[in-house]
């Protein structure tokens, strides 16, 4: 049985998502900075994309981590359907 080609990311992915990522948080601060409010508004304005922030990151983990379990549980069907099969004879006679 042949093992399936498993999905991989090079590392021009990680720079340009990490790029990305640094893009998009520094123009948002930028633009914090910038605003013509009062500070608590930035403040506030701060904090709700602060949240938006880790609960991306959470949102990411929580989706990698089902990913990944669904893989394992799909591995461990396939183990044991091989087992089953490898043990099955349909030429055996139960005396």
């Amino acid at each position: 049985m042949s093992k399936p080609i498993q999905p991989t990311n090079t590392a021009a992915f990680y720079i340009q998502s990490i790029l990305s990522f640094a893009v998009a948080v520094s123009s948002v601060a930028i633009a914090l900075v910038y605003l013509p409010a009062s500070g608590w508004i930035r403040a506030f304005l701060a904090l709700g994309i602060l949240y938006v922030i880790t609960s991306t990151f959470n949102l990411a983990k929580v989706i990698r981590d089902r990913q990944e379990m669904s893989e394992v549980t799909k591995r461990v069907d396939q183990a044991r359907l091989d087992k089953l099969l490898t043990e099955h004879d349909p030429f055996k006679v139960d005396a």
